[in-house]
């Protein structure tokens, strides 16, 4: 279905900050949406949470992002129509689409499918040349080399090429230590652009071995800034890179580096770069999560933006936080290459006048595909192609995985591990990452490896009693809704299969989860055992991986059941961080 540009409603992303006020986008009828006025003297354009999705796709925004204490009914906790009501956008236009899960398939019917790195490639270009010679820069924050079958065979070397056709010039990481130090490393000598992390160091032991690092004095494993004049000012970058490494996934591919948010640190280099270096203006490009994002810029002074990823909310409006030294705007840019940050700077010398800030949604159907850009995607695809285009089965109903609490993609996954390792259940992590597919549509091989494509994707058996299943059900929910930030690791909660239970995102740890029952409506008893099925474990397992399970589950054609997902939610009526699905 082509998209005309009169169908696009209201485009309510732009904001001028300085004056805190939101300035409404351009009406429908505009010659072009992508119109930029123009603003300033720089121009930074920010991706993020791309998880190597080259081609233009559906993905379903959630109708679960709980936020609890002083985050409840604070961006990014806001979804559907609380959501658009906050933000000042149009129900059932174009914008509403991108940002809501509202109506969601009717509206993916109208609007087709966003993203897609040529037609990236062509706004890129466009934007870029829009702001002038040596007057913009184009920032990536991270998960850029994973979340396809592609990327993971070729263990991220082709979105290295894609990344340095489209233009990156900085980045940061997170998915991308899970190929290892030997494969990071060689990615980042093919790499034309920075990788940038200020809070990666050696272990002790690795710098006594004298481990290779950016800065052996420091530990530093990983150059921290760096500086770019742009329309003759100068604009430091700070690479933050995800601080959960090792705790998110196996310690074996990171072995000899430590991580952390270490805002100490931070504010050490910002202050350095204020004072010696004399920039203009500093960027923290910060793969942080946005929670953590906000109470890092209250607690560290002069940084101008943050310009923020890996919780993959799409925040069409920059939050104002105030600091020490003044404030901090801080951002988040949605995933799936579904969105392009534009950030206009007003800069002057030793500070920023003003900002202006614009997150556009990238409508596949409004650009058109950059032909160099193509041609490099089909090259790199071309071995596989035929594979990936295997059709497995046809959904019967949408599958999508994004939100707090399971997604109908999951539920899947979950059910095919427990038939394929016979078990009473299963446990899938929650991952955010995964595109979405419409009821009616195929369901291709390389559907499945967008939803399971990683570096440790093996299936096992378990056994666990049921204290250990709460045990790590409470776990999980502590890191997703602690009033703490900074403990918070990303993800969402731990899906579940074969099992119902209740969760009170607002109670104490320990005692979030309770009425926990297998779907029999047996309760689970504390020190009975149970069979459980997972997979993507930090520890190493031995059994298949789980792309070909799920493959050999759909191929079987067995009836799938279309139930909710046990989750009963407890004291959250209130919350605009939850609506009902629809």
């Amino acid at each position: 279905m082509k998209l005309r540009r009169r169908d696009l409603l209201k485009f309510a992303s732009a904001a001028v900050v300085s004056t805190g006020m939101p300035r409404i986008g351009r009406a429908a009828g505009d010659a072009n949406v992508y119109d930029l006025e123009r603003f300033g003297n720089a121009r930074i354009l920010h991706m993020t949470d791309t998880h190597a999705q080259l081609l233009p796709n559906h993905f379903r925004e959630p109708n679960i992002n709980l936020g609890v204490g002083v985050m409840q009914g604070r961006p990014p906790h806001l979804v559907g129509r609380a959501f658009l009501d906050y933000f000042q956008i149009e129900p059932g236009s174009a914008n509403a689409h991108a940002f809501t899960y509202l109506d969601f398939e009717k509206s993916a019917e109208r609007y087709g499918k966003l993203g897609g790195f040529a037609n990236l490639k062509t706004l890129i270009d466009r934007l870029r040349s829009e702001a002038g010679p040596g007057r913009s820069l184009l920032l990536d924050g991270g998960d850029l080399w994973q979340g396809s079958g592609l990327a993971n065979t070729m263990q991220g070397a082709d979105m290295v090429e894609v990344a340095n056709l489209l233009g990156i010039e900085a980045m940061t990481g997170h998915w991308e230590f899970t190929y290892g130090e030997d494969v990071l490393r060689r990615n980042l000598k093919n790499f034309k652009g920075e990788f940038l992390a200020q809070n990666v160091f050696l272990t002790e032991e690795a710098a006594f071995n004298d481990a290779e690092a950016f800065d052996t004095a420091s530990g530093r494993v990983f150059k921290p800034a760096t500086i770019k004049e742009l329309g003759g000012f100068r604009v430091a970058v700070i690479g933050q890179a995800l601080p959960y490494v090792p705790i998110a996934h196996p310690k074996r591919f990171t072995p000899d580096w430590t991580f952390g948010i270490r805002d100490e640190e931070l504010q050490k280099l910002v202050n350095s770069l204020r004072a010696n270096d004399k920039v203009d203006a500093v960027v923290l490009l910060s793969h942080n999560g946005m929670d953590v994002d906000l109470k890092l810029a209250s607690k560290v002074s002069g940084i101008d933006v943050i310009l923020g990823g890996h919780t993959h909310d799409a925040v069409p409006r920059p939050v104002s936080v105030a600091n020490p030294g003044g404030k901090t705007l801080v951002t988040n840019a949605g995933s799936a290459g579904k969105f392009l940050a534009v950030l206009d700077l007003d800069l002057a010398k030793g500070h920023v006048r003003d900002v202006r800030y614009t997150l556009l949604p990238v409508f596949a159907n409004l650009i058109k595909p950059a032909p160099e850009m193509t041609a490099l995607i089909e090259r790199l695809r071309a071995p596989y192609a035929v594979a990936y285009a295997d059709k497995i089965a046809t959904a019967d109903h949408l599958l999508y995985r994004r939100g707090n609490f399971n997604g109908t993609m999951d539920q899947l996954i979950c059910d095919a591990l427990r038939q394929e390792l016979d078990t009473e259940i299963a446990l899938s992590p929650g991952f955010r990452w995964g595109t979405t597919v419409l009821s009616g549509q195929s369901i291709t091989m390389e559907d499945i490896l967008t939803e399971t494509a990683i570096t440790y994707p093996e299936i096992y058996p378990l056994t666990m009693t049921g204290s250990q299943i709460k045990d790590v059900m409470e776990d999980v929910c502590d890191n997703l809704f602690n009033d703490n930030p900074y403990y918070q690791q990303g993800g969402d909660m731990v899906r579940i299969g074969g099992m119902t239970y209740t969760c009170a995102p607002k109670g104490i740890v320990g005692r979030r989860i309770s009425d926990l029952k297998l779907e029999n409506g047996g309760a689970i008893e504390a020190y009975k055992s149970y069979r459980v099925a997972g997979w993507a474990s930090v520890n190493e397992q031995k059994g298949a991986p789980v792309w070909d399970v799920f493959a050999k589950y759909l191929r079987s054609g067995k009836v799938i059941s279309r139930k909710e997902a046990g989750v009963t939610l407890k004291d959250v009526a209130e919350n605009p961080g939850v609506a009902r699905q629809d």
